[in-house]
């Protein structure tokens, strides 16, 4: 296949490092830079396409608005694209919430352990992956229990926000446009749905 036109994710079989099931974030790490997107779901190397200029602005967009309610209160800090290892899974979400009382999970290079909340903003070539309660992320972020996970989809202007319970996520909520955005990790959070996507153009 042309890595140069791809437009899903793929099992990254073809690269060199170690046996699929036995990746690390050691040999991640060690990844040339090739302006692709790796990671690790049970010991296995996928790659994904780079993400679009639309969708780094909806990422920017959210990372604004969660700055605002964690980062200027207090309650914590906000990152974009971290490298997060959860030991078999080392997942690069498109924005990451590590809540004040959970300092240790933040050194210089990576988030290591469970954050607070993960986001991930849907695309043609990911939304797949993003959902999937097996061999995908959903599942991934389940196994490793974190407490709640976003998924905004800008073909809908929705924001699906999921809560961990007994290992397994359940529906918190589905909000749109004209709706005010709810957390269950975040009980403060009260922001228009509307602002966290780029304005309707005509």
């Amino acid at each position: 296949m042309v890595i140069d036109a791809l437009q899903t994710v793929i099992r990254a079989d073809h690269v060199l490092g170690p046996p699929q099931g036995g990746w690390t974030y050691e040999a991640y790490a060690a990844l040339p830079d090739d302006g692709l997107r790796y990671e690790i779901i049970d010991g296995v190397l996928y790659m994904a396409p780079a993400p679009l200029p639309d969708h780094e602005n909806i990422v920017m967009l959210l990372g604004a608005r969660l700055v605002i309610t964690i980062e200027d209160t207090g309650l914590g800090r906000v990152f974009a694209s971290p490298d997060v290892d959860l030991g078999s899974i080392v997942v690069r979400p498109d924005a990451v919430v590590v809540l004040a009382n959970n300092p240790a999970l933040i050194d210089r290079r990576k988030i290591t352990g469970a954050p607070d909340l993960i986001i991930e903003i849907a695309s043609p070539s990911t939304a797949a992956y993003d959902r999937d309660t097996t061999l995908g992320k959903q599942g991934a972020y389940a196994r490793a229990g974190i407490p709640e996970y976003w998924i905004a989809d800008p073909a809908t202007r929705t924001i699906e926000v999921l809560v961990l319970a007994e290992g397994v996520y359940e529906m918190f909520g589905v909000f749109a446009s004209g709706d005010v955005l709810r957390s269950n990790v975040l009980s403060d959070l009260a922001v228009p749905v509307e602002r966290c996507f780029p304005r309707a153009t005509a």
